[in-house]
């Protein structure tokens, strides 16, 4: 299934070069190896790279759009690599391809990052079916890394059916995930409803399913939760206006309660489609993806401009100082950029 696709009015770029052309072709015929090195010369930072990287995902735009994206996030510890594996699992137990998109957190300090998520989905990343990618956030906001809405296409182009987002975890930033996929599913630990105040608001308000895993463990603390949980939704205004939030128990470990969670997405999906609400949430978040770059192509040539690297320094001590305000500063660096 691929999106029909309007008039590019950038389809007249210079042709792929050979070495890049065979990464498309590999992409297309489903060969894992140039789909990992695509997806290393998208996250490439070399200005060279970027250009191709631009090429290469413009040849895979048309094959795109055919899979359901799901984001996963969760607090630490609520079993989102055992919740993935197993769904991962189930859904090529149905005759689906499942490519997960696990984004470990960098350090602050070097960069580096654990990538330990093929470790913790040990079965799913030796299944033929699955393909799984770490990337380091490394530091970008919303829990995911800096492209992974360019590696979900080039997933999509090389025909999975799924594809699963997993975020570092719930914080402030944490909600970029909704934005870049169709569904968005929050877990929840059994002992979550004890203390509603500790769940965020933005995060309850962006989830388009609720999930309480680890049920087997206390299940009369689950059900609590998910009873509280839903008695919180309905002071919240829901995501969809065409979709009611469930709130589920299930137990990832014991593989309990999967076939439902699915049937819940498939529902969701159902419910979307039929409103038309899922075709133009995907084409927001397209144009909303636009100006995200946009905006990050800005900050990084305002912070390269000559005049405002010399003059930054000492007007930020300035402001520190209270010398000067950070409005008329502002307005100084800006003036350099004509």
């Amino acid at each position: 299934m691929t999106m029909n696709m309007p008039e590019n009015p950038l389809a007249h770029a210079a042709p792929l070069t050979d070495a890049d052309r065979a990464l498309v072709d590999g992409v297309l015929a489903r060969r894992l190896r140039p789909l990992a090195k695509t997806i290393t010369l998208i996250e490439s930072q070399r200005e060279d790279h970027k250009a191709r990287a631009r090429q290469v995902l413009e040849a895979l735009l048309p094959h795109t759009g055919g899979a359901m994206r799901v984001g996963i996030s969760g607090v630490p510890g609520v079993g989102k690599s055992t919740f993935i594996e197993a769904l991962g699992l189930y859904l090529i137990g149905q005759g689906m391809r499942v490519a997960v998109l696990a984004v470990d957190p960098s350090s602050s300090l070097t960069g580096g990052s654990i990538l330990g998520d093929k470790t913790r989905m040990e079965l799913l990343s030796q299944n033929p079916a699955a393909f799984i990618r770490p990337s380091p956030s490394a530091g970008s906001l919303g829990g995911v890394a800096e492209k992974t809405r360019e590696t979900m296409l080039v997933c999509e182009a090389a025909g999975f059916d799924v594809i699963i987002v997993e975020t570092v975890g719930v914080g402030q930033s944490e909600t970029a995930v909704a934005g870049m996929t169709d569904i968005f599913c929050l877990l929840q630990l059994p002992n979550a409803g004890d203390d509603l105040q500790a769940i965020k608001k933005g995060i309850m308000e962006l989830a388009d399913l609720i999930v309480v895993n680890k049920a087997d463990i206390d299940p009369m603390a689950a059900t609590r939760a998910q009873a509280q949980m839903k008695t919180a939704l309905h002071m919240l205004r829901p995501a969809s206006p065409n979709w009611t939030v469930p709130v589920l128990t299930l137990s990832a470990l014991q593989k309990q309660g999967i076939a439902d969670f699915w049937k819940e997405v498939a529902g969701y999906r159902a419910a979307l489609v039929k409103s038309g609400e899922f075709d133009a949430k995907r084409r927001h978040q397209a144009l909303a993806w636009m100006w995200d770059l946009i905006d990050a192509g800005l900050r990084s040539r305002f912070r390269g401009h000559p005049r405002v690297k010399d003059e930054l320094p000492s007007l930020a001590r300035a402001v520190e100082a209270g010398a000067t305000t950070p409005a008329a500063a502002a307005q100084r660096l800006l003036g350099h950029l004509g």
